[in-house]
């Protein structure tokens, strides 16, 4: 199956998890709509206050306010996030973690065909089935635990469903622009020398989304319930997504490092931005961000 097929049905799945439960409990909470869903938010507040007041002169208008505010508040912090995220190399400060991130990537790509040429045989199949199941066995319990934030009004869950859906759709404006550009071949492909710029679309060796799409979920995770059995669990999850990918021949050494370092960076990124104190211990921001 397709990368690009298989992430943008995880992200229509948790947006649909969450409007299905956003729905509900507001059903639950007050029997007169589904307007009271966005005071679930605290970015809410405000709007359905101006609500209450208003609903009598302009019942139709105030009613579109809170939806309007969500798509607004969404696509700002999706440019800001971009926008940290490509200027984040540039830093001084970061000049030497660029360094030696490059050093490896083109290590690890000089010696892609050496080690593939000597990784251990055995059923390629089951390899790449493990790494399916336990994508899917991480995504769905992230789906769940966001819906479970929204159900029970859990302020840790409901943050760590949202945080990993701004995470994934960040990693998404990442990975497509690298796949197109790289248009790498997948081992086994053409000449098995994995040469860059052949083919240029989404399913294509470099970087290796599996890895990318699973180290981001599973660092968000770590980082809202930072306990060492939680992190075990989602960095561990992660890795057999990436060992899957890369014993069953689908992404050379290089390719599975990249995704993996992207994915945690992102993710690293945008949980230290969009925490909210007082939430999870790991959040160490002293003002309450845009949210």
């Amino acid at each position: 199956m397709r990368i690009y097929r298989e992430f943008s049905q995880l992200l229509v799945g948790m947006l649909a998890a969450a409007t299905t439960f956003c729905v509900t409990a507001a059903a639950q909470t007050n029997p007169q709509g589904p307007t009271s869903s966005f005071a679930l938010s605290p970015v809410y507040a405000d709007a359905q206050s101006s609500h209450s007041s208003s609903q009598d002169a302009e019942p139709t208008q105030s009613a579109n306010k809170p939806s309007e505010g969500l798509i607004r508040r969404s696509v700002e912090r999706g440019l800001e996030d971009q926008k940290q995220l490509y200027l984040a190399p540039f830093k001084v400060s970061n000049l030497k973690w660029d360094a030696l991130f490059l050093a490896t990537t083109g290590g690890l790509i000089a010696a892609d065909r050496h080690i593939e040429r000597n990784l251990p045989g055995g059923n390629l199949h089951a390899y790449e089935t493990a790494s399916n199941v336990s994508l899917g066995t991480m995504s769905g319990s992230l789906v769940a635990l966001w819906a479970y934030g929204i159900k029970t009004h859990n302020r840790r869950a409901k943050e760590a469903g949202e945080l990993e859906l701004e995470t994934l759709a960040d990693t998404f404006l990442i990975y497509t622009p690298m796949q197109f550009l790289g248009a790498r071949e997948r081992p086994g492909e053409g000449t098995n020398n994995g040469r860059f710029w052949r083919h240029h679309s989404f399913n294509t060796s470099f970087p290796g989304g599996h890895s990318m799409f699973s180290m981001a979920m599973a660092t968000v995770v770590a980082h809202e319930y930072p306990k060492p059995w939680v992190q075990v669990l989602s960095y561990g999850a992660a890795t057999v997504v990436s060992v899957g990918r890369f014993l069953g021949r689908d992404h050379w050494s290089s390719d599975i490092f990249v995704g993996t370092a992207l994915g945690y960076l992102i993710a690293r990124h945008v949980f230290h931005a969009r925490c909210e104190p007082g939430i999870s211990e790991a959040c160490h921001n002293k003002v309450s961000p845009n949210r």
